[in-house]
């Protein structure tokens, strides 16, 4: 990658970060098959990871009204302990065949929710332990792992603001393990360091933006268009691969 600033990409994050907020859950899930044409795999976990930090920061600050303490516990813990687990395997999977999964995932996921509308998840600690694993799995060694989350914390019916800043505490536990995690793999590269601080702000302009949009527009109607994104992009990501075969 060279040192030349991508506009269009620093755009499409703006975008990823702002139907992050808006639609529950988080960024990284357009994030990832975004970075994805700009960037290799690798170099996408690891920028992923620093601009979720900045993200979930934000997101604490502007939803911090109602956290809810027992879900960090019970979904949170064993979502760090997995994230590690998963990064460290993404370092012996081949990356190629972890970009044709993460179409796929998106693909699988997107239709899920878009066809079971009222799809959920028992709200017991046991569900909410197996969610926290699958989704600190999936971080670990795809990059994104927050709809999981979502599913898993929807079962709870928390106010809008509640489930966004519980949701970043949880991410934001995932994120600071996994950059750790992530720079020991040797994801972390210097010439992508240009971007970092871009994507600093736009972490926090986005979110700030997507709390706006909350205010004024029904959440619902916001999630379909964003499980509707999601799918195209899971469909871009194969067909990219397929492209390249």
């Amino acid at each position: 990658m060279t040192e030349q600033i991508s506009v269009v990409f620093l755009i499409l994050t703006f975008v990823a970060e702002v139907l992050g907020t808006i639609g529950g859950f988080g960024s990284s899930v357009f994030f990832v098959p975004i970075a994805n044409i700009y960037f290799d795999f690798h170099s996408v976990l690891g920028l992923t990871a620093i601009f979720h930090v900045a993200s979930n920061l934000s997101k604490i600050t502007l939803f911090r009204q109602g956290v809810n303490k027992s879900l960090i516990f019970y979904i949170g813990l064993p979502s760090v302990i997995f994230v590690i687990i998963g990064g460290l395997l993404s370092k012996w999977i081949q990356p190629i065949l972890l970009e044709v999964f993460l179409g796929f995932f998106l693909i699988a996921l997107s239709l899920l929710f878009l066809i079971k509308k009222d799809l959920v998840i028992a709200p017991g600690k046991k569900e909410s332990v197996i969610g926290g694993t699958l989704s600190g799995l999936a971080a670990g060694l795809l990059g994104t792992g927050g709809a999981i989350r979502g599913l898993t914390m929807a079962a709870f019916n928390l106010e809008k603001s509640a489930f966004i800043a519980t949701s970043a505490f949880i991410d934001f536990a995932i994120d600071s393990t996994r950059t750790v995690v992530y720079y020991f793999n040797g994801y972390i590269h210097s010439h992508d360091m240009i971007y970092v601080p871009f994507l600093i702000v736009i972490g926090w302009i986005g979110t700030y933006t997507g709390k706006l949009i909350l205010n004024h527009i029904p959440q619902e109607r916001f999630k379909r268009l964003a499980l509707t994104l999601i799918l195209v992009i899971g469909i871009m990501t194969i067909l990219k691969f397929w492209i390249e075969l």
